[in-house]
């Protein structure tokens, strides 16, 4: 393999190109197809808990390919293996534009997310293994515009292909960038050396087993009432049993499916955990706005997605600092001062009502945007600052298997709360609303309002519903605050990186 001391400046910018090309893509991908759904919903003639397969089919599939990325790596070649991921991922793009039925697009779904998988962790560490170590922090930054601002802007892309044209191009799109991306990876990516150690397919199945299972369960959880369904509790034992099989196995194996030695490294456990608890917030946050702002607000989908975009404009401009910064600033710091920037934003977001300023929720939105870039970048260069170079394949799959699990288990919890904080306070609400009371009397009640009727019963039951669900968004918002926070002393565990040696060339596999 080419090492970083050898590539040249143009050598160094012609692989950065190539791997963002693929990292955006698949990045896009993770939310570009939401706003999409009912589109397809009416053109495949689903229901609504049948739709939701397209989304869960994806993740699923994406989580559970995740985690042997490294270990295909060492036995393909990285090179090798990233061109047919890039390869599969695009075929499996196109074939979801031209599905004509749920089975269809459930199944191409799941090859989208089984090649997929790969594509993050892969550019992160082809770009750790490009860069002299002294600029681990620059590139970096690159690889973070393409896997934060992607799922940022998906919303809004998503929703101007689907009604410009139709939801086919949400898929369709990815053919340009796959190809570029292609041609790129095998003219310019260095292959490494191939490593024929055995491939632990029990440890693997074990793993796969419980990442499956606790992805369907936090998926479907809200839609099948949680553990009052058998399916549910029965996902949740099959978790929680092979899970706790596969560490056995991990700790006990000649060869494991992950070596054990990859979590004695400090900085990559406390990254590990720091990144779930961004992926919690960071997906959260983006699927409880679209519907704050259409159902509750009026705005119709591109409007949504014009209001969202500014965050990923923070993004951007956080990540070039962060560039600049993170040679001369302790990276702790610069992670302190990202979690204060987003609590700040859901802090602010707390206090919205439906009434909120558009300028207000932009302003948020950019503040918000900033923190995660400011938190993203320093903590995906620390994490792997002291990380023996031989474990990077399998560490960087592990940082992006965190990440998406944060994702899942955040909107789960986000989504579950708000469905029962919005019963319980239409309840507290419903409970003072009574003819009886001097305020909602006529003639201080709005005529749509009138006791009388049975319209402007419906219609003041609407509002309090509306009411109702505005404070359980907000309560979500708070809880996202309370978990920000919360994260920061984690700070303290992790080691200062060494500055690098003079040579300092990242090292090669």
């Amino acid at each position: 393999m080419t090492t970083a001391a050898e590539s040249t400046p143009l050598g160094r910018g012609l692989i950065t190109v190539s791997i963002m090309l693929a990292t955006i893509m698949q990045a896009l991908d993770t939310t570009i197809a939401n706003v999409a759904l009912p589109h397809m919903q009416g053109s495949m003639s689903a229901t609504q808990d049948q739709i939701s397969w397209v989304l869960t089919s994806y993740i699923v599939a994406a989580a559970i390919m995740t985690p042997p990325t490294g270990v295909l790596a060492a036995r393909l070649g990285r090179k090798r293996l990233f061109a047919i991921m890039v390869t599969g991922f695009t075929i499996a793009s196109m074939l979801c534009g031209t599905a004509t039925s749920l089975a269809e697009m459930v199944f191409y779904r799941l090859l989208q997310g089984a090649f997929g998988a790969g594509l993050v962790p892969l550019s992160q560490a082809v770009l750790l293994d490009t860069y002299p170590r002294e600029k681990h922090g620059s590139a970096m930054a690159m690889w973070g515009v393409g896997v934060m601002v992607g799922p940022i802007l998906g919303p809004t892309l998503g929703g101007y292909l689907t009604e410009v044209y139709n939801w086919r191009w949400v898929f369709y799109i990815n053919l340009p960038f796959g190809i570029l991306a292609l041609l790129g990876i095998l003219a310019f990516v260095p292959e490494t050396a191939r490593d024929r150690r055995r491939f632990d397919f029990f440890g693997f199945a074990l793993l796969s087993l419980a990442i499956g299972a606790l992805q369907m369960m936090l998926d479907r959880g809200e839609s099948q009432d949680w553990f009052a369904s058998t399916e549910i509790v029965s996902e949740a034992v099959l978790a929680g049993l092979f899970l706790y099989m596969f560490l056995v196995h991990m700790f006990t194996a000649r060869e494991p499916f992950l070596e054990p030695g990859l979590f004695k490294d400090r900085n990559l456990a406390v990254g590990l955990f720091l990144i779930f608890m961004v992926g919690v917030v960071l997906l959260a946050t983006l699927a409880l706005l679209p519907p704050f702002l259409q159902n509750l607000m009026g705005f119709p989908v591109l409007t949504t997605g014009y209001v969202l975009a500014p965050r990923g404009v923070g993004t951007m401009i956080a990540m070039i600092l962060v560039g600049r910064l993170i040679g001369m600033v302790d990276t702790r710091l610069l992670i302190l001062l990202g979690i204060g920037l987003t609590a700040l934003s859901l802090w602010e977001m707390s206090a919205f009502t439906t009434e909120v300023p558009v300028s207000t929720i932009v302003w948020t939105g950019i503040i918000q945007g900033l923190g995660l870039g400011f938190i993203f970048v320093p903590l995906s260069t620390v994490t792997f600052s002291t990380l023996a170079p031989h474990y990077r394949n399998e560490g960087t799959a592990m940082f992006s298997l965190m990440r998406n699990i944060g994702s899942s288990i955040g909107i789960s919890i986000v989504f579950t709360l708000l469905a029962q904080n919005t019963q319980v306070n239409h309840a507290d609400m419903a409970n003072v609303m009574t003819p009886f009371r001097a305020m909602l009397q006529s003639p201080l009640l709005p005529q749509v309002w009138n006791w009388q009727t049975t319209p402007g019963v419906v219609a003041l039951n609407d509002e309090v519903t509306r009411q109702a669900a505005t404070i359980a968004y907000l309560n979500d918002f708070t809880f996202m605050m309370w978990v920000t926070l919360l994260s920061a002393p984690l700070l303290l565990l992790l080691r200062k990186p060494q500055a690098p040696a003079s040579t300092g060339p990242a090292a090669a596999e």
